[in-house]
Order: structure tokens, then sequence, then C-alpha cells
């Protein structure tokens, strides 16, 4: 029997995982499951036929030792996604070359670390009564602030503890998040299995299911296809999944993040995914050599 790994975290008892759906199918095909934490040092992964990374949701918070173990693992076995699509998608400053390609994403200012005085200006460029200021090396939606000016005034020292020296993006707050919600799309090994919509829990605007959110299956419509399938087409290297997260801004569906390293990629709100993964990485691996 053939050996895959599913990269984790060593504890996932506070996050929705769906990742066991893929088991069974993967079973079917002649091929056994590990799920390994990337914190395990020194482990050898050389005797998987590839690594597929998964939910290692803790990886923002040591960023170093991260890429580190996905540079181990290169060398050992097939990762997938590739390392090199990693880490561009390791940092948010990747919307910069879509935007370049002409590829529609929000309006976003670029910092090496807060500068209040610079931020405060943002208000009035982005025509704004909100924004949101996050880290470029983030996930979960830690250290996410959606801020007033009067709140960002209030907030300062906080924020300046928080962005020392550190990277980070602010952007309008977008107001359909609450009203229309956020749009994920599921490409698997470059054709789309399924989208969702996320919509935040009553007075939050974070979508993700352990800030209370919810999610149902949708059928996305054209524009939405249209824009995804050109963020997708800008990346720099192919893919065996990739979520393409949009929302409603300035009247269009706009890219928010190319979920590339570790998405949730949500097999339980449509039952044939799971197989459609399956079948994807076959089709994926077997177009490398």
């Amino acid at each position: 029997m053939k050996k895959l790994a599913f990269l984790s975290m060593d504890d996932l008892q506070d996050f929705f995982v769906y990742d066991e759906l893929l088991i069974a199918p993967f079973a079917d095909k002649g091929y056994q499951v590990d799920t390994v934490s990337w914190h395990l040092s020194g482990f050898d992964f050389s005797s998987y036929e590839a690594v597929i990374v998964r939910s290692p949701w803790d990886y923002q918070q040591y960023e170093a030792e991260f890429v580190a173990c996905l540079t181990r693992i290169n060398e050992q076995t097939r990762l997938m996604n590739s390392l090199p699509l990693m880490l561009w998608n390791l940092n948010k400053r990747y919307l910069k070359d879509l935007a370049a390609q002409q590829v529609p994403v929000l309006p976003t200012l670029w910092l090496d670390g807060f500068e209040q005085a610079t931020v405060e200006k943002t208000f009035a460029e982005f025509a704004c009564d909100e924004i949101v200021i996050k880290p470029c090396v983030s996930a979960n939606a830690d250290d996410t602030f959606r801020l007033t000016a009067e709140q960002l005034a209030d907030q300062a020292p906080q924020l300046a503890a928080c962005f020392n020296q550190r990277e980070c993006m602010v952007q309008p707050f977008v107001t359909s998040v609450t009203e229309r919600g956020e749009v994920s799309l599921f490409y698997f090994a470059g054709q789309l299995s399924h989208a969702i919509l996320k919509r935040p829990k009553d007075g939050d605007f974070r979508v993700q299911e352990e800030h209370g959110g919810s999610l149902q299956a949708i059928t996305p419509q054209a524009a939405m296809l249209n824009n995804a399938e050109a963020a997708l087409a800008a990346m720099p290297d192919g893919y065996l999944y990739a979520r393409v997260d949009l929302l409603w801004f300035d009247a269009q569906w706009r890219i928010i993040e190319l979920e590339l390293i570790e998405p949730s990629l949500y097999f339980n709100l449509d039952e044939q995914s799971p197989e459609r993964f399956v079948d994807a990485y076959l089709r994926y691996f077997n177009a490398l050599d």
C-alpha cells in the first residue's frame, strides 16, 4: 500500500477539520494516510509518496520554523502544494503580484510596521469609515483589527506593540461581508470542485466557523468564476488545491485571498468533493514526472 502524509499541527481540538473525509477514498485507491504534526523535529518523510499540507494552522506564529520544515520535506519527498508556490503565498504581498496582472483585489496599504499617521490617512484614501489592519503573514483572523478613526487613535499603543517591526496591511472594511457574505471557490488540479458562502455571526465580521460563522454550499456566478480563474492563472506555479476567497466591493467580486498552503477545503459541504480531491491528486501526481 502506498503512503501519504497530511501535515497538521499538534492540537486541533479548537478547530473544525474535515480532512478525515479523504481517508476512505484514498484507501479505495490503495493509499494509507497518516496525519503528522509539522512540529515533530527531525521526522523522516521519505517513506511517503507525497506530503499534502492540510492543517498546520499555527504556522503564522512560527514562520521561520515552518519554512524550514517545508524545505526539509521538499528534500525528502513530493510536497503539495509545491514549495515555491507556498513560499510565494506565505506573505500576503502576493496580492500586489495579482494586482499587477489586472486581477481585481482590494485597495491595500502595505507597511513594514505600524505607522499611526500613515494609517490615519487611509480613511480618506479609501473613502471609508472603517478599516482593517492585519499582519502580512496571518491565518485564522489572528491579530486582525477592525477600526474606526476613533478606535484607531484609542488602540494606537496596542497596534504599535502588535505590529512592531512586523509587516502589516491596511484595507477598507468591506461592508458586504456582513450583507452578502464571503465566497470561497475550491479548485483541485485545475478544475472547480465546489463553492460556499460564509457569513459572520451577528455583530462580527469574521466568517470562520471558529468565530461563529455559518456556511452553505452555493452555485458560483460567472463573475466569481472569471475573477477567481484570473487569479489562479496569475500564480507562479501549478497546484493540487487552491481556495479563492472573494468579497463584493466597488461593484465587482474581488479577490481577498488565494489560499494555497493550508486552507480548509470544507469537504463536508459537498459529498462528492473528497472523491474529486483524490482523483485530482492522482491526476496531478502522475503528471509531475
